[in-house]
């Protein structure tokens, strides 16, 4: 039997195939923990028929959502998975106001755990699957310092592709991972290589499952919400 879970959307990030969406349960009684609505195909991501509304528009960023679920499906550290009933639609039943965010930020003194990271410019990136074997959640929404959105490139077997990256400080560390936002790279696809600060910004930081080209778990920096957005 299905049942429907109130989320406010935290996270709207591209994922092969489609999208991952994830937000904070809204509950009586207030925020409760986290959810990740995810498709029973290997990959987990979930498509437009998935996510869509009834007027076929997409779930945006502070979106409050009645998600329709079959079951919780937590996979090894994503603990906040369940899979959605993709033969009911999405409802939107509000947004969320900016300054409310502030309520429902989480406080972690690191991000997992800051061990590897890969050659291409990232810093603190990746943790290994034993280490994320370690870790019980794989989303937290933070407020980082000094964040930027940097615009670079890379080079593969002759290919040549933008990239974007999130650069900030958080508690003391600095980090530089890459965004999945499609924000961030709507706003900034014209931009010259570089480095753009952006103030009054949440981010939502997420764990991947071990990644096919490395065998590891990657921070990814899945949402930029930010006052006004981008």
């Amino acid at each position: 039997m299905s049942y429907v879970k109130r989320i406010v959307c935290l996270a709207n990030s591209y994922k092969t195939g489609g999208l991952c969406i994830a937000g904070r349960e809204i509950t009586e009684n207030g925020f409760g923990g986290w959810i990740r609505p995810v498709s029973n195909r290997p990959t987990a991501e979930v498509s437009f028929p998935e996510y869509r509304y009834a007027n076929n528009t997409s779930p945006r960023l502070l979106d409050i959502i009645d998600v329709p679920l079959l079951n919780p499906q937590p996979r090894q550290h994503q603990t906040e998975n369940h899979v959605v009933d993709a033969s009911q639609r999405w409802v939107k039943v509000g947004e969320l106001e900016w300054e409310r965010l502030e309520q429902i930020r989480n406080h972690p003194p690191i991000l997992w755990i800051n061990s590897d990271q890969t050659r291409d410019g990232s810093r603190f990136n990746c943790i290994s699957q034993a280490e994320a074997g370690t870790q019980n959640y794989s989303l937290v929404l933070i407020r980082p310092e000094n964040f930027v959105v940097r615009i670079g490139s890379s080079t593969w077997e002759g290919r040549t592709k933008r990239t974007y990256h999130g650069g900030f400080t958080y508690n003391g560390v600095q980090y530089i991972l890459r965004s999945t936002d499609p924000a961030v790279r709507n706003a900034f696809a014209g931009k010259e290589e570089g480095d753009y600060p952006i103030k009054d910004v949440y981010l939502c930081v997420s764990l991947t499952e071990p990644a096919p080209q490395d065998g590891r778990c990657h921070k990814l920096v899945a949402a930029v919400i930010s006052n006004p957005p981008l």
